[in-house]
């Protein structure tokens, strides 16, 4: 309804309308594959450090589980079976604060890690648009749509155009113009095609 509303309104009438796949401009940016890899990093030293926090959970337990079998062992004093018990108990105590630590870093390490993915989701958008808005500025448009939108049903907002106007690959060329060389590189890599098999 909006895109029908602003084609009908001043906009349609005042200069011409550019389109751009959105999806296809946000994938192809070298700073979001790179922001996907530091993030990738960064979720799998969370994981590491969470593994290892479990890990001596589990240790904790088997050493809690000794300690408690020791506390009931009829074959030692009365005196040293309240020894054990006591340390069955401290070592109860320990566990329980493990549990606790592994439980409120998963929960603050994720909720920092999806705070991350959004900031640099909405920073290279803003970069997106800014060079968007540039260049429909310089090319006259007075309207830029988003080929690749959907509705909320996923079905297609745009259902036809000529990409006559569409300055998705423009975009594109300017947003790389920038990439480090390994980075151009690495895509030159993976679009190079292996090489074919001698038939014998």
């Amino acid at each position: 309804m909006l895109v029908l509303g602003l084609l009908n309104g001043s906009a349609f009438a005042q200069g011409r309308i550019a389109t751009i796949d959105l999806r296809k401009a946000f994938d192809g940016y070298w700073k979001k594959r790179e922001a996907e890899a530091t993030l990738k990093d960064q979720k799998a030293d969370i994981e590491k450090d969470l593994k290892g926090m479990l890990d001596e959970l589990k240790k904790g337990r088997e050493t809690y589980q000794k300690f408690l079998n020791d506390a009931n062992d009829q074959a030692v004093s009365s005196e040293e079976r309240e020894k054990r018990k006591k340390l069955a108990e401290d070592k109860l105590k320990e566990v329980k604060k493990m549990e606790e630590d592994a439980v409120a870093y998963d929960r603050q390490a994720n909720q920092t890690l999806e705070e991350r993915k959004t900031r640099v989701r909405a920073n290279i958008l803003s970069e997106i648009r800014n060079v968007v808005s540039a260049k429909a500025k310089a090319a006259g448009y007075a309207l830029v749509i988003d080929t690749a939108a959907e509705t909320a049903n996923a079905t297609p907002v745009i259902l036809y155009n000529t990409t006559d106007n569409d300055i998705t690959a423009d975009v594109l060329s300017q947003l790389n113009a920038g990439a480090p060389t390994e980075t151009t590189k690495a895509d030159d890599k993976k679009d190079e095609k292996p090489p074919e098999k001698k038939k014998k």
